[in-house]
């Protein structure tokens, strides 16, 4: 590590900084959709801070989104009410997760543009389109109906927690149904916002494929941008089948190294990039955990004094 860190050199300090403006982008699509239903009673630099201290729970959380997203409400609530910040949380949650199967969507289509497809391949690619449109369609019908309603329906199967979702639907039925019609209205009467929203997180997906370009440019001249999305497209498809796995250990290294292997370049690099990828990751986790301790203290003080 300290050898490919050493290799690095000044393109470690880009690749944190890229990251800086991804979750710039990451935040200002979230933005977007809380403005979407009324006025905002905090600052957009606030909100910065949520998605980075978000994301970072999100990272060290095992079946991610069950860290960072409970946070976000709890942060957004006395800004604007359960319902409200529940309905946002849920939007952004799956616009993040949309714009990544259209970025897969999108690589299956770059990679038959410049590269030939053999059977193996393209029943791959097969595959890989057919489960990307069929979670597509399940998430345009979440949209035009909410998603809060059918996850607890969903949760009300599970054995050991049926009796406590089902109590839970009764007792928060209305609230439920509310937060549904916020996340319908977005997709039903403001299409502008919607799409909006969609786009900067799709372009927030291309822009971090910059960073595997600029860890690759250390080793080799030979990979353009278009095969660094390919490679970060392909791996982290990988790595979200592997969703269970705390920062999804071992599941993005391998991810990495066939997705280069794929390129006909060696799976070391990709094993080099998944690296130094950690490091980046490492450092905006202690970012964003020390970002969630200072305002807990700020607000245990302003408690205290009060």
């Amino acid at each position: 590590m300290v050898t490919n860190l050493k290799r690095a050199g000044v393109y470690l300090p880009l690749v944190l900084l890229l990251w800086l403006f991804v979750y710039l982008i990451n935040t200002v699509s979230w933005y977007i959709i809380i403005r979407s239903s009324g006025k905002t009673g905090f600052s957009f630099a606030r909100l910065y801070k949520f998605t980075v201290t978000g994301f970072a729970l999100n990272y060290v959380t095992p079946v991610g989104l069950m860290g960072g997203e409970p946070y976000r409400i709890m942060e957004l609530k006395p800004y604007i009410g359960i319902e409200r910040a529940t309905s946002s949380v849920i939007l952004y949650v799956m616009m993040h997760i949309f714009s990544h199967f259209c970025f897969w969507l999108s690589s299956v289509l770059l990679y038959i543009c410049l590269y030939p497809v053999g059977w193996v391949m393209g029943v791959i690619l097969g595959a890989i389109t057919v489960f990307c449109l069929l979670i597509a369609t399940l998430f345009i019908k979440g949209y035009r109906h909410g998603m809060a309603v059918a996850v607890v329906r969903m949760g009300g199967r599970i054995p050991f927690l049926k009796k406590k979702v089902l109590h839970f639907a009764s007792v928060h039925k209305e609230k439920l149904e509310n937060i549904d019609k916020q996340i319908a209205l977005l997709h039903q009467q403001k299409k502008q916002i919607f799409y909006s929203a969609l786009l900067l997180e799709y372009t927030a997906r291309v822009v971090s494929c910059l960073e595997i370009w600029l860890i690759l440019n250390v080793l080799t001249t030979n990979v353009s941008f278009a095969d660094c999305c390919l490679i970060a497209a392909f791996s982290s498809l990988l790595a979200n089948l592997l969703f269970f796995l705390p920062m999804q250990l071992g599941g993005r290294e391998g991810g990495f190294a066939l997705a280069v292997g794929g390129l006909s370049l060696s799976g070391a690099y990709g094993v080099y990039a998944a690296l130094i990828t950690r490091v980046r990751e490492m450092v905006w986790i202690v970012i964003g955990l020390a970002l969630m301790k200072v305002g807990n203290f700020k607000q245990s003080k302003e408690k205290y004094s009060a």
